[in-house]
């Protein structure tokens, strides 16, 4: 009988997007780069620093747009309650971290857990479905629609440009006030709003990749204005691109 909770550390390639559904109740953590998850229409960026709680037998998409080395927990459905929502991203707290680590030590098996770890999973589960209930701003549109869904693909392959609205409806064959409506009634965001997101997300992601200076970034990113960028990156995740990448630490 496979134990009750585990955990397990694993470095990745990058990789294209692909389906994971797993019978249990499932805390992912990044521990070095960044990857993105999308289900129900939308997409969360997972970086250092901050954890995905997925219901068990809930398919999302998962890809890899840089190698990344992650910390997963599996609970069995019987060893604690259903999280609230079926996919929640959020801040890892201290707490959360330490607890993460600790379980590090009991991996997949057929013997039983030690009541020692048997309590550390508990706490565990019982520290991170409260810090779910929280989740994290960073989240973007992935569209139902196929003109929507493209033209957010487009949207994200230019961001590094000045992309006008008026080109990536052209481009997806439709008048700029359809696909304005299919904004609004797809994601309840405008397209500026959704640009300003991938944008973040992006910058997120070149966070997590290393050292590079935080204005170019910006300019890497679509911005042309570093003031412009801080303050887009601020009111979205609440934190300096700066204090957002010393939180991965």
């Amino acid at each position: 009988m496979t134990r009750q909770a585990y955990s397990f550390v694993r470095t990745f390639a990058p990789e294209p997007a692909r389906e994971l559904c797993v019978d249990r109740h499932y805390l992912l953590c990044a521990s070095a780069g960044a990857l993105r998850l999308e289900a129900q229409g939308q997409a969360w960026l997972l970086p250092p620093a901050r954890a995905a709680l997925i219901e068990a037998g809930r398919p999302i998409q998962v890809s890899l747009p840089q190698p990344v080395t992650t910390a997963s927990v599996l609970f069995d459905t019987a060893f604690t309650p259903p999280p609230a929502a079926p996919l929640a991203v959020f801040d890892l707290s201290p707490l959360a971290r330490a607890l993460v680590a600790e379980c590090g030590a009991w991996g997949p098996g057929d013997e039983p857990l030690i009541p020692y770890a048997a309590a550390l999973f508990t706490a565990l589960a019982a520290v991170a479905w409260r810090l779910a209930e929280t989740p994290s701003p960073v989240v973007v549109p992935a569209g139902r629609s196929p003109e929507l869904r493209r033209a957010l693909r487009l949207t994200e392959e230019r961001l590094g440009e000045q992309v006008r609205f008026e080109d990536i409806a052209a481009a997806v064959g439709l008048a700029p006030r359809s696909l304005a409506r299919r904004f609004e009634d797809e994601t309840g965001l405008t397209w500026r709003a959704a640009l300003r997101r991938m944008r973040v997300m992006r910058a997120i992601e070149e966070l997590a990749a290393g050292d590079a200076p935080v204005t170019k970034i910006a300019f890497a990113v679509g911005y042309t204005s570093l003031s412009a960028f801080n303050a887009a990156f601020r009111e979205l995740t609440g934190r300096s691109p700066t204090q957002y990448r010393d939180s991965f630490v």
